[in-house]
């Protein structure tokens, strides 16, 4: 079988990651199939099942399966066949979570009881033989700090960690973790970190270690004012590669000055806006971002007349902008998007009436998707095939309330139909709050 052969079929099977029932299929076919269908399926752990689990167990050297007998732990996977492939070494993607719940789904299948003591011995074993694979984990998430597991302590560690481009961590994790880590990863692209009480040493020297970090996401959590010492200091990141910030959980302002390089901006401010202070976005809204692009806010939106100020300065090359719509001054908002924001191609925005949908249709000419309440649906449909430029319209409903009311009523699914069958709509779906975000 010729290797381009094999590489298109590498290709096609690749689009059916989240397709596990089909790549089951697949790995019927013939040897080929089955050997390309078996590492996407074990690429990453958010996948596994407990049959997963009792593979890993399997695949066990024989030291570690004794340790588990010594304690007491005695189950079928310890004593089975060696398996067909060395499944550990197909893992891409680790989570502490998901090994210590896939651990506790396996035995509760099995009907057999482990304490705690026993899933943590069962745990590092598994992270033992992970390490062990050589240079290819690729997305690391740790969270879990009531056991004491720390990754960089195994033999291999420092091999398999190398080429990590993903990091999910809280802040107060270990501190020999991310000691270690600073010295073992340099290519990290995208670090996101929750901050809890305290910072562990070394977090920070982990970020600036980094010679090609590109997504960095800070995410409040206990500590309101954490982020007042972390986010001036990011000016220290090297060759300024930061293109992507995203700052969760804002309370009273957004500390500065931000990295200038920035694509795209994500704010989330506290989702009870009555506990966001009017000065959050006092500071931002006079900083100029010349490659700013997205431009995204979450729950809650700042003072109109600060968020006005900042499309002022940086509309103009901004691509996508995503606003909540429970706020005041929205047709004030609007009309400045329309003005400020010509080459918009993605907005999510409430718009209540005809004239706010008018202008920015006439504005933003280049708009390919947006949010629109049903109410403005037969203005829409009337007036979009007489735009210029003509393109077909990709529209995305985000339901809040998971009602799927839109979607129950008739009438408006017939306007749908009817944008499809004209090819005013390329593409229409309606999701969740939390898929869209």
């Amino acid at each position: 079988m010729s290797q381009l052969f094999v590489d298109c079929i590498i290709e096609i099977l690749e689009h059916l990651e989240r397709d596990k029932i089909t790549l089951h299929s697949c790995l019927l076919v013939n040897r080929i199939w089955c050997k390309i269908s078996v590492k996407i399926l074990w690429r990453s752990v958010w996948n596994f099942n407990s049959c997963n689990y009792n593979i890993l167990i399997s695949c066990l050297p024989d030291e570690s399966k004794e340790i588990l007998i010594k304690n007491g732990i005695i189950i079928s996977a310890l004593t089975s066949k060696p398996p067909m492939f060395n499944y550990a070494s197909f893992c891409k993607v680790l989570s502490d979570y998901h090994i210590i719940h896939g651990i506790g789904l396996l035995f509760e299948n099995q009907k057999h009881i482990l304490t705690d003591s026993n899933i943590e011995i069962i745990a590092q074993e598994i992270y033992k033989l992970l390490m062990n694979q050589g240079p290819s984990l690729k997305i690391l998430h740790v969270d879990l700090l009531k056991m004491n597991i720390i990754l960089t302590s195994y033999p291999g560690s420092k091999n398999c960690l190398k080429y990590l481009s993903e990091l999910n961590c809280r802040s107060n994790f270990y501190p020999e973790f991310f000691q270690q880590l600073s010295k073992i990863c340099h290519n990290i692209k995208s670090i996101y970190v929750v901050f809890d009480y305290y910072i562990s040493d070394g977090l920070m020297d982990l970020i600036f270690s980094q010679n090609n970090l590109k997504n960095l996401v800070l995410h409040q959590s206990h500590d309101h004012k954490v982020l007042s010492s972390i986010i001036p200091s990011l000016a220290k990141l090297s060759n300024n590669t930061l293109i992507k910030l995203g700052v969760y959980e804002i309370h009273d302002y957004v500390p500065l000055p931000f990295p200038k390089n920035l694509h795209e901006l994500i704010l989330s401010f506290y989702y009870d806006i009555s506990e966001v202070s009017e000065d959050a976005f006092k500071e931002l809204q006079h900083i100029e971002f010349p490659k700013l692009q997205v431009l995204r806010f979450r729950y809650a939106c700042p003072k109109v007349e600060f968020l006005i100020n900042f499309l002022e300065k940086n509309g103009e090359n901004l691509k996508e902008l995503y606003v909540e719509n429970e706020i005041k001054f929205l047709n004030s908002l609007n009309l400045a998007i329309s003005k400020f924001c010509p080459n918009l191609k993605i907005l999510s925005t409430s718009i209540s009436d005809y004239d706010n949908l008018k202008v920015i249709f006439e504005r933003c000419q280049h708009l390919e998707k947006s949010q629109l309440f049903p109410e403005l649906l037969n203005y829409f449909y009337t007036n979009w095939g007489n735009r210029l430029p003509l393109k077909s319209f990709s529209w995305v409903i985000i339901d809040y309330l998971e009602k799927n009311n839109f979607v129950k009523n008739h009438e408006i699914m017939k306007i749908v139909e009817n944008f499809i069958n004209l090819g005013v709509i390329k593409k229409f779906k309606v999701i969740d709050y939390d898929e869209n975000y």
